[in-house]
C-alpha cells in the first residue's frame, strides 16, 4: 500500500489480525455458548453482549492510563502483554467452567476488556506513525489495520463453525484463548525507548496563571493528566473530527436486527454451524473488498458526499432482507443459503466503506502526547452507537414478541431497523467539507 515495511507495521497487523479472530471465531462460539449453554433468547443475548461490550466504550479510560502511567518507562510494550494474558485467562477459563449466566458475563467481559485495550495501545502506535503524513498515507495505514482485521476474520470464520459443529462453543472458546497470547510475542516489534516521565513533567516550565492547562496540583503524575486531558478536551472540539463523529454515532446508533436474525438463521432456517461459519467468512472477504475500494477509489472523496451516499446505498441494501424473512426470495427461486450469503456480502462491503473515512481523521488531528487517548475517545463515539444499537434492537425484538422460535414480526423488525437509518441525514450537514486538498490542523499544547 506504499508503505515502508517495519517492525512497527508488522506488530500493528498482528494486533488487528487478533482483533479479526475473535470477531469471527470468538464472537460466533460467544452465539453459540448463549444460544445453546446459556439457552438464551434474542432479546436476553442482545442485552447480554451489549453488557459485555462495554469495555468498548470506555477506551479514552484506557488511553489515559497509557498517557500517564507508564509501566518501567514505557506506554506500548508493558500493556501489550498484560491484555495477552488477560485475554487468555478469560478465554480459557470462559471455557471450561460450568455455563453460569454471571461468570459467563464475568468473563466475556473480561476478554472483551483485553482485546479493547489491546486495541488502543496499538492504535497509538498507528497514530505517531500517521502524525505529519498526508491524507493518503495516513488512507493506507487505515487500510494496513482493517486489512490485517478482515484477514483474521476471514482465516479463521469457516473453521469456527465447523469447530462448534464438531465439539461445541466452549471448547472453540478454549482455541481463542491462545491467539491473545501472540500479542505478548510481538510487544517487542514495538520501537519504544524507555523514559523517564516523572522526570520529564518536573522539569516542565512552571504553570501559567492564565493557562488551565498547567495549574499546579502538587504532583507530578496528576499535573501530566491535567494537561492531557486539557489537550485532549481542545482536539475533541475540532470540527473536523467532532461533527462526523456526532455524526456517525447517530446513523450507526439505530436498532439492528442482527442478533434476531442469528436464531432465525439457525432455528428457523435451520442453517448449521459450517454455514454460519461460511457467512462470517464471507464477511471477511466483505471488509477486505470495502477496504480496497476505500484505498483505491474514495479515500479522497469529500465526506459529506461519501456519507450521503453509503447511506442511501445501506438502506437500499437493507430492504432486500424483507424479501427473505417473508419467503420471496424463494418464489423468485433463490434458495435462502444463496441470497443470505450475497446479502451479508453487501452490507458489510458497505459498512466497512463507511468507517474508513472517520478513522483517518482521526488519526490525522491526534497531537503529541495524547495520541492513544483520543484516538480512543473517538472510536468509542463508534463502540458506545453500536451498545446503543443492540439494546434498542433487544427492547425492539422484545417488544414484537420476537423469540428463539417465534419470528412472525420479522418483517415488522427489519423494516423499522432500515428505515431509522435514514433518521440522521437531516443532521449532514454537520458534517465539515473536507478535501483531499484540506488541511486538518493539529493541536499545540
Amino acid at each position: 500500500m506504499g508503505l515502508e515495511p517495519s517492525p512497527e507495521l508488522l506488530a500493528v497487523s498482528v494486533a488487528y489480525f487478533v482483533q479479526g479472530v475473535k470477531m469471527s471465531l470468538g464472537t460466533l462460539t460467544e452465539s453459540y455458548y448463549m444460544k445453546d449453554d446459556l439457552l438464551f433468547d434474542p432479546p436476553a443475548a442482545d442485552t447480554f453482549k451489549a453488557i459485555a461490550h462495554i469495555p468498548w466504550m470506555i477506551k479514552p479510560l484506557y488511553g489515559f492510563v497509557t498517557d500517564t502511567l507508564p509501566i518501567m518507562g514505557r506506554r506500548r510494550r508493558p500493556y501489550l502483554i498484560i491484555c495477552g494474558l488477560s485475554g487468555f485467562l478469560a478465554f480459557g477459563l470462559l471455557s471450561i467452567l460450568p455455563p453460569l449466566a454471571g461468570t459467563a458475563l464475568l468473563f466475556m467481559t473480561l476478554g472483551e476488556l483485553a482485546i479493547a485495550f489491546s486495541d488502543v495501545v496499538i492504535d497509538g502506535v498507528v497514530v505517531e506513525c500517521s502524525r505529519g503524513e498526508d491524507q493518503a498515507t495516513a488512507g493506507s495505514l487505515q487500510s494496513i489495520c482493517w486489512g490485517s482485521q478482515a484477514i483474521g476474520k476471514l482465516s479463521s470464520a469457516y473453521t469456527s463453525g465447523w469447530l462448534v459443529a464438531r465439539v461445541g462453543a466452549r471448547p472453540a472458546l478454549g482455541l481463542m484463548a491462545f491467539f491473545p497470547l501472540l500479542m505478548c510475542f510481538t510487544s517487542g516489534l514495538i520501537s519504544e525507548q524507555r523514559q523517564d516521565y516523572a522526570a520529564l513533567t518536573k522539569a516542565e516550565d512552571p504553570p501559567s496563571v492564565n493557562d488551565p492547562s498547567s495549574e499546579s496540583s502538587g504532583g507530578s503524575t496528576l499535573d501530566r493528566l491535567r494537561e492531557q486531558l486539557w489537550t485532549l478536551w481542545h482536539a475533541i472540539l475540532q470540527p473536523e473530527i467532532l461533527l462526523p463523529a456526532a455524526f456517525i454515532f447517530l446513523w450507526q446508533a439505530g436498532p439492528t436486527s442482527k442478533g434476531s436474525f442469528f436464531f432465525f438463521y439457525t432455528n428457523e432456517l435451520g442453517f448449521s454451524p459450517e454455514f454460519v461459519g461460511s457467512i462470517q467468512l464471507l464477511d471477511g472477504v466483505a471488509q477486505l473488498a470495502g477496504v480496497y475500494l476505500f484505498n483505491t477509489f474514495l479515500r479522497k472523496v469529500e465526506l459529506r458526499r461519501l456519507f450521503f451516499n453509503l447511506t442511501l446505498i445501506g438502506v437500499a441494501a437493507g430492504f432486500t432482507q424483507l424479501l427473505l424473512v417473508t419467503g420471496v426470495n424463494r418464489q423468485l427461486g433463490i434458495n435462502d443459503k444463496v441470497f443470505v450469503l450475497f446479502d451479508s456480502v453487501l452490507l458489510t462491503g458497505l459498512g466497512r466503506i463507511a468507517l474508513m473515512p472517520a478513522l483517518v481523521l482521526a488519526a490525522k488531528v491526534c497531537p503529541e502526547g495524547v495520541e492513544a487517548t483520543l484516538y480512543a475517545a473517538l472510536m468509542s463515539i463508534s463502540n458506545a452507537s453500536g451498545g446503543v444499537s443492540e439494546l434498542l434492537g433487544a427492547a425492539l425484538s422484545k417488544l414484537l414478541g420476537i423469540t428463539a422460535h417465534e419470528f412472525a414480526n420479522m418483517t415488522w423488525l427489519v423494516l423499522i431497523c432500515t428505515l431509522s437509518s435514514l433518521l440522521p441525514l437531516p443532521f449532514l450537514r454537520l458534517v465539515p467539507d473536507i478535501s483531499e486538498h484540506t488541511a486538518i490542523p493539529t493541536t499545540e499544547h
